[in-house]
């Protein structure tokens, strides 16, 4: 194995993670009024027992309004901080780390749960009215929400601070803001999305403003070393003009990276499905790689990785700093394990699976 590999510990800010293998946020749709609970434990805490180097949570919602589902987990009133803590004691005791994926899903909130299609609900139909940057519906999967005042914009920022304090709270190592996949942060800074003629509408340093202003908050207020992360959606994949780019993706990394965000994972796509003929593996890993080369940020990789050898090829090569999986991690929750074992990496067994490695 090279120099730098999948094995390599990295450092960012005050932790350091013993592998380059992360948990990437996976929505559960498994919580009790925002807590969480037992299968949270074993789904988490299996992944740790796997030696998984960092575990990122399903998005946790800042207030209920942000929710995607009734089944959301969250953070957003001091009830959820006990069970992160018990979770976050077993995960450390496993010598992995851990991060907060805080987030609002504005206009693609209120939807039934994945068994009934999560299809939009209606206030009638036990749903809520959802906000956006504006009162516009563009896509399917998105219900048509109410545009959001200025004060509306006050209180959902002031919530993204409540609720980095709360994970600070539960003993999380980081913080991730969830700016993707069209969600709340990526529906203002999209111009497909935000037709807004306000101080947060209309130019590229409006419609970024929200996402800027939340993350140079939260930076402040929570520990000097703890990182603060963003997910971003790289590209819009959208045959528009309008359509957010990758030279977008840049010149925002390049802001964030100013304001002390220490890490960007580069996914993409979220207002439309992608075709998949489009979907290969790896295919959104260009997208850190130009991030990482052109600003110097440290990045996250996403988009199909599977394979062992595929996730070790991508540290390398320098093309991303942290390899994220998700969908892998579900088929095999001891993956670490398992590549240190075909890729002659150092990863560390517990002592009560020893005998099968």
């Amino acid at each position: 194995m090279s120099a730098t590999n999948l094995f390599s510990p990295l450092r960012i800010r005050g932790i350091e993670l013993k592998n380059r293998i992360v948990v990437s946020p996976m929505q559960q749709f498994s919580a009790v009024n925002g807590k969480v609970g037992h299968w949270h434990m074993v789904h988490l805490g299996s992944r740790a027992v796997g030696g998984a180097g960092l575990i990122i949570t399903e998005s946790l919602a800042v207030n209920k309004e942000g929710r995607s589902t009734h089944y959301d987990a969250g953070l957003w009133n001091d009830g959820h901080i006990p069970g992160w803590r018990t979770i976050n004691k077993f995960i450390h005791e496993q010598d992995a780390k851990t991060a907060a994926q805080i987030a609002h899903f504005g206009s693609k909130a209120s939807r039934s749960h994945p068994n009934d299609g999560l299809q939009y609900l209606t206030p009638e139909n036990g749903g809520w009215v959802t906000k956006s940057s504006s009162a516009v519906a563009p896509f399917n999967n998105m219900s048509l929400p109410l545009e959001l005042t200025l004060r509306d914009i006050g209180k959902i920022k002031k919530d993204f601070f409540a609720a980095a304090r709360r994970a600070v709270s539960a003993g999380f190592d980081a913080i991730e803001l969830h700016a993707g996949h069209g969600y709340l942060f990526h529906q203002f800074y999209s111009n497909i999305i935000n037709h807004r003629k306000d101080q947060y509408g209309g130019s590229f340093e409006n419609r970024i403003r929200l996402l800027v202003e939340t993350a140079e908050e939260i930076r402040s207020i929570i520990p000097e070393a703890m990182p603060l992360m963003v997910r971003i959606s790289a590209v819009d994949y959208l045959e528009d003009d309008k359509a957010w780019k990758i030279e977008d993706s840049i010149i925002l990394a390049n802001i964030l990276k100013q304001i002390g965000v220490d890490l960007i994972t580069a996914s993409a796509g979220g207002f439309v499905f992608l075709d998949k003929s489009r979907v290969f593996p790896s295919y959104q890993v260009p997208f850190a790689e130009k991030i990482k080369s052109e600003t110097g940020i440290l990045t996250g990789a996403v988009g199909a990785i599977t394979e062992a050898q595929q996730a070790n090829d991508i540290i390398a090569s320098g093309k991303a700093d942290l390899a994220v999986m998700a969908r892998e991690f579900l088929r095999d929750p001891y993956f670490p394990l398992h590549a240190a074992k075909e890729l002659g990496g150092t990863a560390t067994v517990p002592f009560q699976y020893k005998r099968a490695f």
